[in-house]
């Protein structure tokens, strides 16, 4: 499972990157969502934790630009209780999941393990389309 963190708290962002590292989580962090979507066309994650609110590119923007270009990424959204609508939003928009800061590391890790699991479900769907499709082409 590959990760990519956004947030642009770089105290957060790092300590969780190093938290996660320590449980051997590959995990990336980019500070913005023009880098998220920047570092997502030229690398691979399975599952988005993305900062509902950041300056410049927001989290809700974000997450539409993901879902366009890499429909196959899980996203988790980040709130806090203030920009809970906004998390609802998100869910509305296909994002996986939304947790609430400061989370549980467990409790991260174990939504982004079901984000992941949901990626894959996904993906052998496709697969098996693809081998149905030729087989009848």
């Amino acid at each position: 499972m590959k990760l990519l963190l956004v947030d642009d708290e770089s105290d957060f962002r790092d300590t969780l990157l190093k938290r996660m590292q320590r449980r051997n989580v590959d995990v990336h962090g980019v500070e913005s969502g023009d880098k998220a979507l920047s570092w997502l066309d030229a690398n691979t994650a399975d599952v988005v934790i993305l900062d509902v609110r950041m300056p410049g590119m927001d989290g809700i923007e974000t997450l539409r630009e993901i879902k366009k270009h890499h429909p196959l990424v899980e996203v988790i959204m980040l709130t806090g209780h203030a920009s809970m609508e906004v998390a609802i939003e998100g869910m509305q928009m296909g994002a996986f999941d939304y947790l609430m800061k400061p989370m549980d590391m467990d409790e991260l890790l174990y939504k982004a393990e079901d984000a992941f699991k949901k990626k894959t479900i996904h993906e052998g769907k496709i697969d098996r389309m693809s081998v149905d499709l030729g087989a009848n082409g």
